[in-house]
């Protein structure tokens, strides 16, 4: 796929750029140009769902944009562009896309739009995608940068745009940046100081166009790095990824496994996580990390998550110490911000522990995705949704509403996110929590996340919220086969 090239896009005044997609990335990428003092043009085949996207388009405008949203978007090209930035959601099949590349116009992401106008004395990348286990990662590695005393930032498919961490003044020391395949594919000149591919399962063929593809799109996070390029030795794809790509000189390429490490990897030796690849004398020696034991998940896809986050961080130089207590001091618990299964580009969060609006807030906020689906209702325990409503209404893709207070949620909705689709699942039966997920399927689009993030008690339907959390991860498998 030709990913065309703009050399020294320095004078953003004389440039006319087109935004593909009206999500938060598009958003942030248009936003960004706009403060360029590049001419902007928007465009999405969908009007501003809420009204925050309604807020934000008017800013957009006053700023000096271009907004053909919706109806006003007559589906083409505009003729006279010299770039576009794409939302990681739009297909390359997108007939405006596959224009711009046929008319050799090049073709970035919100993510290469990051990288090349970060300052010469940015903080350095630490990369990260795969099937599963991204966000987990990120996170963990957010976690050990912090605990070796480092002003890091998760940011990327987890958080924040990278665009709008890049041109943040308050600035960071290094960033943690997890990376969908959607953003690799549209990524060309991006060079980590170090990346990790945690594994490659068949996942979004439909936009990739073969598996093949999906695998090359990950691997692009490899190109050009500077230090380390992690791979999982128990998936052989990610190493051949590895051996496929075109590095700098002295990077090397570290292992991570389940099992006993080869010298230049890291592993799991009587229990506990060891380095043999940062140390001095990794010929004879491994440096331990931390004990399985001591994890906050001692599953086998939460070992090699922590194996792969603690990789990166030695090759940026923390110490095993700080490895351990990022590690250990990590907690996300049952129930609690958890992964069931990617569908259809959907990602399926089980966060049954978000009990009161606060934390269902704090999760709406928090989790990775274009929109949020957001399953709610329950026991109130005397609460009010407005305020949650009013601070997370521009995530919203839709709602699915159960539970004996349901009601007061569904009425916060219809106050302050009117145009927000709200589908009410009544009657506690068999059955009941396959048609609360089936219906936030139907809301969902590619890109999103359904998260269960109650906000209520769950004694009106489950005997607890681990009760009502297995629940909804069990009909999210049923329904993912």
């Amino acid at each position: 796929m030709g990913h065309g090239r703009v050399s020294g896009l320095i004078d953003w005044s004389s440039t006319r750029a087109v935004v593909c997609g009206f999500g938060v990335s598009g958003f942030a990428a248009a936003d960004t140009l706009l403060h360029l003092g590049a001419d902007v043009v928007v465009l999405d085949q969908a009007e501003p769902g809420t009204t925050d996207a309604a807020e934000r388009a008017q800013i957009l405008e006053v700023l000096g944009a271009d907004l053909r949203l919706g109806p006003a978007w007559d589906g083409a090209l505009p003729t006279d562009v010299d770039l576009v930035v794409t939302s990681p959601g739009w297909s390359p099949a997108q007939p405006v896309l596959a224009d711009a590349l046929t008319r050799g116009i090049p073709v970035w992401g919100e993510v290469e739009l990051a990288w090349r106008l970060r300052a010469p004395d940015a903080p350095p990348w630490l990369c990260i995608t795969g099937t599963n286990g991204k966000t987990t990662t990120v996170q963990m590695l957010d976690a050990i940068l912090r605990a070796a005393g480092l002003r890091s930032a998760a940011v990327g498919n987890v958080g924040r745009p990278v665009v709008e961490v890049v041109m943040d003044p308050a600035g960071a020391d290094v960033l943690a940046v997890e990376l969908s395949s959607f953003q690799l594919h549209w990524s060309s000149t991006m060079a980590a100081e170090s990346a990790a591919v945690l594994n490659i399962a068949p996942d979004h063929l439909d936009w990739h166009g073969s598996l093949d593809q999906y695998a090359a799109d990950k691997g692009r996070i490899y190109e050009g790095v500077q230090r380390a390029c992690v791979y999982n030795a128990d998936d052989p794809r990610t190493e051949q990824l590895v051996r496929d790509a075109d590095v700098a000189e002295g990077a090397r390429a570290i292992g991570f496994t389940r099992g006993i490490p080869a010298v230049g990897m890291l592993g799991v030796v009587d229990g506990v996580l060891a380095d043999r690849a940062f140390i001095e004398d990794r010929h004879n020696s491994a440096a331990e990390l931390i004990s399985v034991d001591d994890l906050p998940d001692p599953a086998p896809h939460m070992v090699a998550n922590a194996l792969a986050a603690a990789a990166l961080a030695r090759a940026h130089g923390v110490s095993p110490t700080a490895v351990r207590d990022g590690l250990s001091g990590f907690s996300l618990g049952a129930h609690r911000i958890e992964t069931v299964a990617e569908i259809n580009g959907v990602r399926y969060v089980n966060d049954s522990k978000a009990t009161n609006a606060h934390a269902a807030a704090a999760s709406l906020r928090g989790v990775p995705g274009e929109k949020v689906v957001w399953v709610a209702g329950g026991l109130a325990k005397g609460a009010t949704f407005d305020e949650l409503v009013l601070d997370v209404r521009e995530r919203l893709r839709g709602a699915v509403v159960i539970g004996t207070d349901g009601p007061l949620v569904v009425g916060a909705l219809r106050r302050h996110a009117p145009d927000v689709p709200v589908v009410e699942v009544a009657n506690p039966e068999d059955g009941f929590m396959d048609r609360v997920v089936a219906a936030a399927r139907t809301l969902a689009q590619a890109g999103d996340t359904v998260l269960l993030a109650p906000g209520c008690a769950s004694m009106d339907q489950f005997r607890d919220y681990a009760d009502r959390g297995t629940a909804f991860s069990e009909a999210v498998r049923r329904l993912n086969g």
